[in-house]
């Protein structure tokens, strides 16, 4: 009889690891390892899952790239909704697992797998992740949990792993951290105690500039198109160029504390340069650009995009309906907005735009009025302030 196929989700991490060489060794699977890439892994980290994953057992080993398509289909939209979650976190990796989930599916159909593996455990939102995605994309496949449904600990897998001849760094340490092109989550150490912060040498990226610095960020129809003057036609690019330069401030550093999808409350620190500083940037330049009503409706359906992004409803059909509005509500998001940049912080400045409604013949805030005369205005006064005559009129005890 043929093997049964199974494709792992594989990181190149712990739980990953010992899911290639348990599937492989003890059940019998022919394993293909599958590596999805949202910008979060170097060469040399890919370099070294390739090899790793064939001294595990697996008879196949493929990194997906889909940092473009994670942008196409969920970066771009993000910014032009300025999301996010709970005002606080650009919903980083979170969003970044829909987009690993669905690459690793389409390769399981493609491969004609039987089953699906990654290594989440009980306790988390990754497994209602993946797991959605593969219920709705592969509803045939079987989808093996082995960390989860075994409720291994990190030493049972290091004993395991060991035992059969395959020895790697596990160590655990204090702080976890999932990289990606959108940010960089942190996990463990002081986060685990509510009271604390974390310390300087909890972030990756050290503050390595002093005095302050001015940065320029091009954006047409929503979408950042220059850095600095320099245009881009390669959006990665440009957030990459946005995230050296900022990072070098320390700039982007938060706490994140929110629910889960399983319904318990997570804490988690963040380092995410490009996202605070494009997020910032995008909306100022929409206060110059957009309408009230724009700003206002636009900022509704941005806030259910982004919790259904993190709670993994991705694939939920009014998801597209959104995006629509969002694109619809960018024409004329264009204009160069400029930052000043100083360690731990950022302030923005101003604003050069061709669709500056600030800009306009009918009156200068606070300053004169051409549209109007001065008769206009008492008679809008007052009839604007009507419903509130008549009901004080007729409930002068409830004055305040």
């Amino acid at each position: 009889m043929a093997k049964k196929k199974v494709v792992v989700a594989f990181s190149g991490g712990l739980d990953t690891s010992y899911n290639v060489m348990y599937l492989t060794k003890e059940m019998g699977y022919e394993v293909y390892a599958a590596c999805a890439n949202t910008g979060g892994f170097s060469e040399e980290q890919l370099k070294a899952n390739e090899e790793n994953a064939y001294k595990l057992g697996a008879v196949k080993y493929v990194t997906l790239d889909v940092t473009q398509e994670y942008y196409e289909k969920s970066l771009k939209y993000m910014v032009f909704g300025n999301v996010l979650r709970n005002g606080t976190y650009p919903i980083s990796v979170s969003s970044e697992r829909i987009f690993q989930g669905m690459a690793i599916a389409r390769y399981a159909k493609e491969i004609g797998a039987d089953a699906i593996a990654h290594g989440s455990t009980g306790a988390g939102n990754d497994q209602v992740r993946f797991d959605m995605t593969f219920l709705v994309l592969c509803p045939k496949m079987e989808i093996i949990t082995l960390t989860r449904d075994k409720n291994l600990s990190r030493k049972e897998e290091v004993d395991y792993l060991n035992a059969n001849g395959y020895f790697a760094d596990f160590t655990k340490l204090k702080y976890s951290y999932n990289v990606g092109i959108w940010g960089t989550s942190i996990c463990g150490g002081e986060i685990l105690d509510s009271k604390q912060g974390l310390p300087e040498t909890a972030y990756l990226k050290q503050v390595t500039k002093s005095g302050s610095e001015i940065l320029s960020l091009t954006f047409t129809k929503g979408e950042l198109t220059a850095v600095n003057g320099v245009e881009y036609s390669d959006k990665i690019k440009a957030i990459q160029e946005v995230e050296r330069i900022g990072s070098a401030y320390g700039i982007g550093r938060d706490m994140h504390v929110g629910d889960t999808i399983i319904g318990i409350k997570g804490r988690v620190g963040f380092e995410a340069a490009a996202p605070m500083l494009i997020i910032a940037a995008h909306k100022f330049l929409e206060k110059f650009t957009l309408s009230k009503w724009q700003q206002y409706w636009k900022e509704q359906v941005a806030n259910w995009y982004g919790m259904f992004l993190h709670e993994s409803q991705y694939l939920e059909p009014v998801m597209p309906d959104i995006e629509a509005m969002l694109t619809s509500s960018q024409r004329n998001v264009n204009g160069t907005v400029t930052l000043e940049l100083r360690p731990l912080s950022f302030s923005t400045v101003g604003v050069d735009s061709p669709d500056d409604l600030v800009k306009n013949k009918l009156g200068e805030y606070g300053e004169g009025a051409k549209g109007w005369t001065s008769e206009e205005a008492k008679g809008f006064i007052k009839v604007t302030s009507t419903p509130l005559r008549a009901y004080y009129l007729a409930h002068p005890d409830e004055e305040r």
